[in-house]
């Protein structure tokens, strides 16, 4: 469901609303409720889609961002020859902006922490128990090209 059908969604809920209310408190109300989605689903349709591209990390982040993409009503894509970690999107940039970016950086967080967790967790269940990082070490001096050492 796009963002457009989910506000007339709401627009009808409050108008249903509006016309069942007795108490004329109620109705200023949902009056100026839908009035307000009344004018951001005008903003909505009147906004320009831009063509975004998106470089994104990881296999798991990309089919993360084109779900939330697809969930919001837009078909990502991606122009031949170009890598498999781009996904282009046609939008308003206000969607982008304020829905899917914010919400896509905090989803991906959590993926990616539970993906480390489970990743962790089965190679300590099956290779072997220290996961740690490995020892960070001072890197030993090198002699200058050409010098060698004489040991006699």
């Amino acid at each position: 469901m796009t963002e457009e059908q989910r506000l007339i969604e709401k627009l009808r809920r409050i108008e249903a609303l509006f016309s069942r209310t007795p108490s004329a408190g109620e109705r200023a109300a949902a009056q100026e409720a839908a009035r307000r989605l009344q004018n951001r689903l005008e903003s909505i349709r009147e906004a320009e889609p831009v063509e975004f591209k998106f470089s994104l990390p990881d296999a798991w982040s990309k089919a993360l961002f084109i779900a939330l993409l697809r969930r919001h009503g837009l078909a990502p894509y991606r122009y031949s020859g170009q890598r498999r970690n781009t996904v282009m999107a046609r939008a308003p940039k206000d969607l982008i902006d304020q829905e899917i970016w914010p919400e896509f950086q905090e989803l991906e967080k959590t993926l990616h922490s539970y993906l480390s967790e489970v990743t962790k967790r089965v190679i300590a269940t099956a290779i072997h128990e220290d996961v740690s990082e490995p020892e960070v070490r001072t890197r030993p001096k090198e002699l200058a090209p050409g010098r060698s050492i004489d040991f006699e």
